[in-house]
């Protein structure tokens, strides 16, 4: 999983990118800007979870 939110994060912020290229009404980049900053958070937050220990883990 830690592998699949290092893919989601370039993802969003091609997302923003294109978003600020596509769009010229300010209601809708807004909008997409704002759904590509969402992804690049759920990037980050499955890499993190990927890389926390399980607590079984943690015990041994």
């Amino acid at each position: 999983m830690k592998y699949a939110g290092l893919l989601v994060m370039p993802t969003g912020f091609f997302l923003a990118v294109a978003a600020l290229v596509l769009f010229p009404d300010p209601g809708r980049r807004g909008a997409f800007v704002v759904c590509g900053l969402l992804v690049e958070a759920l990037g980050v937050a499955v890499a993190v979870r990927g890389h926390m220990l399980d607590a079984r883990e943690a015990r041994r």
